[in-house]
């Protein structure tokens, strides 16, 4: 039987990198043979919002402004630099199962939910136009937003009894396709690494 609530509303404020492990496609013809591209890490500010459903079911949703990533030639064009920016701000509701008692220092956790990835504000550069439509009006770019499955694992230290100390690690399943003003698409599998460190206030 589950404990009783310990905190309805924990909220904490730290740094997220976002790395995502990158294994791209091949830009679809007309274009040069495996056209492929790479994505950078990102990291920022983030906070996060809890629910205690009990002392060991919380239900986490991170905030952040949007990640503004690098997409970055790879294969047959690597070496020609940032060819697309664009923003993610990833909205994720994850449900986490936290072990041990409430009152104890240190809780380990797991935990598992869903991603809504909304790419938005992507910027062609003028290496894109030039690789795809060279001399022609400047080439955009759309990337399609996903549901995307999340795992979570991490600690929580309790300092005493309203400060913590969250460290998480995430694993988001992620697959988009960009479509090129030109007709040309690229689909990537992106899912993303995700390492948070935040300090929080229990209210």
């Amino acid at each position: 039987m589950l404990a009783r609530k310990a905190s309805i509303w924990p909220a904490s404020i730290g740094f997220t990198q976002v790395s995502p492990d990158v294994t791209s496609g091949s830009l679809s013809a007309p274009s040069l043979p495996n056209t492929k591209v790479d994505v950078n890490s990102k990291t920022q500010l983030t906070t996060a919002l809890n629910c205690a459903v009990s002392d060991n079911v919380v239900i986490n949703m991170p905030l952040g402004f949007g990640f503004k990533h690098e997409v970055s030639s790879a294969g047959a064009i690597a070496g020609v630099g940032v060819i697309v920016t664009t923003k993610v701000p990833p909205i994720t509701l994850i449900g986490q199962y936290r072990f041990m008692d409430a009152k104890s220092a240190f809780r380990p956790y797991v935990g598992g939910g869903m991603s809504y990835v909304n790419f938005y504000k992507e910027k062609g550069k003028a290496v894109l136009t030039a690789l795809t439509n060279p001399g022609g009006p400047a080439t955009t770019i759309k990337f399609e937003d996903k549901f995307a499955p999340t795992i979570q694992l991490g600690m929580v230290y309790n300092i005493n009894e309203k400060w913590y100390v969250d460290a998480n690690y995430t694993k988001t399943f992620l697959r988009t396709v960009g479509t090129l003003s030109t007709g040309q698409t690229l689909s990537t599998k992106l899912d993303p690494d995700g390492y948070t460190f935040q300090v929080g206030y229990k209210f």
